[in-house]
């Protein structure tokens, strides 16, 4: 059920509001997907072994600034991960700060994957990310009211 309230022209704006249980769930299912993940990936490029199945070859560096996986991995679990847990929670206690975290977890994100795309080949699972990124900032211009139709009362 979509929420609406009253704003101070008297029209009524309808959509899915920051407080809204749409809204929550939204951000704690994409951010809490997209923090477990990228927590998980990057643990695994710094602490796993180098033929492990899910583990990237060591190749698709060459040609950047990085010998080995511990830096991006790192970056991608803290940074990324971090940030994508840190708006789940927030959401998941209905702070006032979710809007903001979420922000800054699908910016980062979106960063993330583009500076990949750009050192690394291009992978399905890139557009994946890059698209929940996208979804993310939706969620945001809808919390925001900025994608929401306005109706007279």
């Amino acid at each position: 059920m979509m929420a609406s309230h009253n704003t101070l022209d008297g029209t009524r704006r309808t959509g899915m509001l920051p407080g809204s249980a749409t809204f929550r769930w939204g951000v704690i299912t994409l951010a809490g997907i997209v923090g477990l993940t990228a927590v998980a990936g990057g643990a695994l490029m710094v602490f796993g072994p180098a033929d492990a199945v899910f583990m990237p070859p060591v190749d698709l560096l060459a040609g950047t600034v990085f010998r080995s996986f511990v830096i991006p991995g790192s970056l991608l679990a803290v940074v990324v991960g971090g940030t994508q847990i840190l708006a789940a929670a927030l959401a998941v206690i209905r702070s006032r700060w979710t809007m903001l975290a979420l922000t800054l977890a699908s910016l980062a994100l979106l960063v993330w994957i583009f500076v990949e795309t750009v050192m690394i080949p291009w992978s399905a699972l890139q557009a994946v990310y890059f698209a929940v990124g996208l979804g993310e900032i939706g969620l945001v211009l809808i919390g925001l009211g900025l994608l929401t139709t306005r109706r007279q009362r």
